[in-house]
């Protein structure tokens, strides 16, 4: 298991789009992505998520690591831009081959560490993980995978020798990924998994004026959480992020930031290397089984 800042991995969906439900700014500019990028790779990190979906994550990502030549010394994951198989005319093969390459030029590579399925049902589909194994074996690709909001899906997508990589969300509120049947079939196929959403998109920074009439329910269980935190002296930053980091079920951490000072605070939490474990546990204990129109944010109204 890999151990303190190496377990962290960057997210550049906000150096890409506007991205999260509390994120006023917008993406940053070029030079500020830029900067954050060489901030987390200066700390230790190595892993670096992005997806063709992500605005101009992948074209900024690019520029980062060929400028620095970092080459090898990095790892970057994609993904195949959602949906993608019912909007072309083209076959499976060449869809997700051009998609693949439109990719790795924007990245400015010869091939990725990791190509994740964005649309989580195209992992059921055996042609497509069969064009996605042969792009592994041409080595435009060390490891395939998918990107996952269901908890059905996650068990298939463990389940197939041909999956090494599996993204799914996991926080304070969504603790679905705490499973014995998944854990247990991840680690028999020697599977990574990346748990991805700590922050819920920002939600667990929204002040309680801010937070939308439909999700009022949130302010409920956002102030159970603040005395379980506030018992044991953390902030909300630091136990969302601690809660991930020190599940040792799970490879990586992706976390993603969209200014400097998150990204400095992110990583201090890490290095800090606090005692979390009581507070964890609590935390754990008190917020099972939240609905999923709270924890899907393909779920929220807008």
């Amino acid at each position: 298991m890999k151990e303190n800042i190496d377990r962290l991995t960057l997210g550049t969906v906000q150096f890409g789009l506007d991205y999260g439900i509390n994120n006023p700014n917008g993406k940053p500019s070029k030079e500020k992505s830029l900067a954050m990028l060489d901030y987390a790779w200066q700390n230790g990190i190595r892993i670096f998520d992005t997806a063709s979906a992500y605005g101009t994550a992948e074209e900024i990502l690019g520029e980062f690591t060929s400028t620095r030549n970092l080459g090898s010394d990095v790892k970057i994951i994609t993904k195949l831009r959602p949906n993608i198989l019912s909007e072309s005319s083209d076959s499976t093969e060449d869809t997700i081959r051009k998609n693949l390459e439109e990719s790795l030029g924007r990245l400015k590579r010869d091939y990725v560490d990791g190509y994740l399925l964005h649309t989580p049902g195209y992992i059921r589909d055996s042609e497509v993980v069969s064009v996605m194994e042969k792009l592994k074996n041409e080595g435009l690709v060390k490891n395939i995978g998918v990107s996952i909001y269901e908890f059905d899906d996650a068990i298939y997508a463990a389940g197939l020798s041909e999956v090494h990589y599996i993204q799914f969300p996991y926080s304070i509120l969504d603790q679905r990924l705490d499973n014995k049947d998944f854990n247990d079939l991840t680690e028999k196929n020697n599977i990574e998994v990346f748990a991805r959403s700590a922050f819920l998109q920002g939600l667990f920074f929204m002040a309680d004026e801010k937070i939308p009439p439909h999700f009022e329910k949130v302010k409920v269980y956002f102030k159970e959480m603040d005395k379980v935190i506030k018992k044991y002296h953390f902030t909300r930053q630091q136990a969302a992020l601690l809660f991930s980091f020190y599940n040792y079920n799970f490879d990586h951490v992706v976390f993603g930031v969209d200014n400097m000072n998150q990204l400095i605070e992110d990583i201090q939490i890490v290095k800090d290397n606090r005692d979390c474990s009581g507070c964890i546990e609590e935390l754990r204990n008190r917020f099972e089984n939240i609905e999923k129109s709270i924890i899907f944010p393909s779920l929220w109204k807008k």
